[in-house]
């Protein structure tokens, strides 16, 4: 009996001690929950960029407005910066459907996009060539795809599924905190592109 109330205590105690942000990770929705092994499990990639990756824990809001965890593969040089970026996006609690290696979606930009899910490393190329995309060093994040889809002059959409409008949550605009945050670390937006719009995409070389 002792025994029982002197673990109680200490549980009073150590959850007593923790920040209310600490309790709320802790009771975050897992969305993802990998080891970087199974992260990058199957891609092409080189050794040397493997070796320049990391793998991240995140949190944000999703859109039941309940805290999720999930996790990025990112270059190792951006992590910090990226990580910087969620902490402002969840104290906004600027809505993020999920967070998933792009692993779990068998390597496939478009199923991810579809499913708008955030990620950044895929080892593929820049679609429609055969040059590396930057994200196949882990420099590029693409956040909420379906609500901030690539636009193509003759009002095409990608993903298929996705449409732009920038009233709704989760959507970026020009004048977004978010987009001007990561502009003032460096990076550039794709709804910046001049030939085509990609509304998601964020990289830095």
């Amino acid at each position: 009996m002792k025994k029982i109330i002197t673990i109680s205590l200490f549980l009073v105690l150590f959850f007593a001690n923790l920040t209310s942000e600490e309790q709320n990770e802790m009771e975050a929705v897992i969305d993802s929950d990998m080891t970087f092994e199974d992260a990058i499990k199957g891609t092409k990639a080189p050794k040397e960029i493997i070796d320049s990756l990391t793998l991240i824990d995140v949190f944000y809001y999703s859109f039941d407005n309940k805290l999720h965890k999930g996790q990025l593969v990112i270059n190792k040089e951006l992590a910090s910066e990226v990580t910087e970026i969620f902490e402002m996006m969840r104290a906004t609690k600027f809505p993020i459907e999920k967070v998933i290696p792009i692993s779990a979606y068998n390597w496939s930009d478009e199923a991810s996009m579809e499913a708008n899910n955030t990620s950044s490393f895929n080892y593929r190329t820049i679609a429609g060539t055969n040059r590396l995309s930057l994200h196949a060093r882990g420099r590029a994040i693409d956040i909420n795809p379906r609500l901030n889809p690539v636009v193509y002059e003759d009002g095409k959409n990608v993903p298929k599924n996705g449409k732009y409008d920038p009233k709704e949550l989760g959507t970026f605009h020009p004048t977004h905190p978010i987009v001007l945050e990561f502009k003032k670390l460096g990076w550039r937006w794709g709804g910046d592109f001049k030939s085509y719009k990609d509304y998601h995409h964020f990289d830095k070389e």
